[in-house]
């Protein structure tokens, strides 16, 4: 298998106003802080005590199949997902925002232009199973 896993961006994480970093120009990347239609995503609402959502959120980007937790501090969690057939490594990040009630994300590819919807897809899929668990809201693909 041939993986084209790229280099690790230098730039991920929470920036300075709270948010997370905006998409570049290239349609493989989706962002709840990217207020771009063609790259957002809605944050995960959460449904209950913040505290429990975070839990669940780490617990199951942990279990996503050829996923590695990478940074989990705080508020905080940085994953890099592989593809399954060429081994190309996507980034996740998730920030915990309990004053807000959300969860904001933030999915993107690290070589290549586009991603087939690859991002939005993981990051519904995530959305999902957080709804299945009771600990955030479900649907949410467009809204604001």
């Amino acid at each position: 298998m041939t993986i084209f896993g790229g280099s690790r961006p230098d730039d991920l994480g929470v920036a300075p106003g709270g948010t997370l970093r905006a998409c570049g120009s290239a349609p493989n990347c989706v962002c709840s802080d990217d207020e771009r239609d063609s790259h957002h995503v809605a944050a995960f609402a959460i449904t209950g005590s913040p505290d429990a959502a975070w839990a669940a959120v780490r617990e199951a980007v942990a279990a996503m199949p050829r996923t590695t937790v990478v940074s989990d501090r705080g508020d905080y969690l940085h994953a890099e997902c592989q593809s399954a057939l060429m081994g190309f490594i996507d980034d996740l990040e998730l920030h915990l925002r309990p004053d807000a009630g959300v969860v904001a994300v933030r999915s993107e590819s690290r070589v290549g232009y586009g991603d087939m919807g690859v991002n939005r897809d993981r990051v519904e899929g995530l959305r999902a199973e957080l709804a299945r668990r009771g600990v955030v809201q479900g649907g949410g693909a467009r809204e604001r």
